[in-house]
């Protein structure tokens, strides 16, 4: 028994260590840090650890001990909640949907304005518990009333999961704002990456639905808006820099719409989608809408892989809008409220947003933009990490913080 714990004790932290060295490799050989990103020896650790954590995760769920999503969930929630002594925060459900409602515990003479939040976190990653923070900020900063809806995801839940769970949290609270303080004129649909997809697909919904107070703006912040076109300038200039990688965003992609890893090739060649569908939704997809100094020496043309016909069957949800809410057509697009859109330079998804605000404005809704030149996907995640967080998580906040305080 003495001899197993001895090799338990030495071979554990051996194999601990390993398994680091192969992270801190893997981010050498696969990773590239942009020149202009600010603390390049921070970021490096961050993703050297993210890749520990998620390789740790596979072997994990190779030994069916735990599935390697819920891990990475652990992992990320431990110590994640900073409490407010300024608010009032209560957990609630809205039938199976759990959400957290963050009031200021000062008393108000008149309603205040609302924000509902979706998290991000690619469908996989992200809780209210790792948004606790940023909400909490929001609240402190904007004077408001904030519920964060912790729509259900992977593994257990997939595509259209966390699109009805939002809209269905939002249709609640919208029902009930006077019980909770909220002026009704003033609502804003606020969400980061996939919960800026949410936003995005919900909202669309929502302006058809007049019985409901109108969502008075939306703040998308590095959104996800279209699952088509994959060979955009930002998804080929930064397709290998952390934390979204193009590896992980199809990763969470695949997993969530329940479409099988083995037609990513196809999807990156554009070889899922019928010449007849490139011609109609081109106008919007096309990388002629990206503005060009967003494009670098290197950009390759789009061009269509040869049509297949299988991969298409397999795959046509995308083009549906509560999948890529970019196709909505021209009279719901120009309902949409006011919208202020945040992209960061180094980001694989920034002109998904940069095709979205293009798409806005072509219909006459009023577009803010905030672009972050040193920013990378997920950083606002960070703005309260202490040592770990970057100067770039605080313009965005401080930016969305300004833009909804006018509200």
């Amino acid at each position: 028994m003495a001899v197993l714990w001895l090799l338990l004790l030495v071979g554990l932290p051996t194999f601990l260590l390993g398994l680091f060295v192969w992270a801190v490799v893997k981010h050498f050989l696969t990773a590239e840090v942009p020149s202009s990103l600010q603390h390049p020896t921070k970021f490096r650790f961050m993703h050297c650890m993210m890749l520990f954590m998620i390789g740790l995760g596979n072997i994990l769920e190779k030994l069916r001990i735990c599935n390697m999503f819920r891990f990475v969930q652990f992992i990320c929630d431990i110590g994640a909640i900073k409490k407010d002594p300024t608010l009032v925060v209560t957990n609630i459900h809205f039938g199976s949907i759990p959400v957290r409602l963050f009031q200021p515990k000062a008393v108000s003479s008149k309603l205040r304005r609302g924000i509902i939040f979706y998290h991000g976190g690619g469908a996989a990653f992200g809780s209210l518990d790792m948004y606790h923070g940023l909400c909490s900020f929001l609240v402190r900063e904007t004077d408001s009333v904030l519920l964060s809806v912790g729509y259900r995801k992977l593994p257990d839940y997939h595509h259209p999961v966390i699109f009805r769970d939002c809209l269905n949290a939002t249709i609640q609270f919208l029902k009930g704002l006077e019980t909770y303080g909220v002026d009704p004129s003033r609502v804003v649909l606020c969400g980061e990456s996939i919960g800026g997809w949410a936003v995005a697909t919900s909202i669309q919904v929502l302006v058809s639905s007049p019985s409901l107070p109108q969502i008075r703006a939306q703040v998308l912040i590095t959104p996800v808006i279209q699952a088509i076109n994959f060979r955009l300038p930002s998804h080929q200039q930064n397709k290998n820099v952390p934390f979204l990688t193009r590896d992980i965003m199809f990763m969470c992609l695949c997993k969530y719409l329940a479409i099988d890893i083995s037609w990513k090739d196809a999807m990156l060649t554009g070889a899922v989608i019928p010449l007849d569908k490139w011609k109609k939704y081109r106008k919007w997809l096309s990388s002629d809408n990206i503005p060009r100094r967003f494009w670098s020496s290197d950009s390759q043309p789009e061009f269509l892989g040869c049509f297949n016909e299988v991969a298409y069957l397999e795959i046509k949800h995308i083009f549906d809008v509560e999948i890529s809410p970019i196709l909505a057509d021209d009279k719901t697009i120009a309902q949409l409220p006011e919208t202020f859109l945040v992209t960061c330079e180094h980001d694989v998804l920034r002109d998904d947003a940069l095709l979205y605000k293009k798409r806005l404005e072509d219909q006459g809704v009023p577009v803010t933009w905030y672009h972050v030149e040193d920013g990378f996907h997920g950083c606002i995640a960070l703005f309260d990490w202490k040592v770990l967080s970057f100067p770039c998580s605080m313009k965005i906040v401080n930016t969305v913080i300004s833009y909804i305080k006018n509200i």
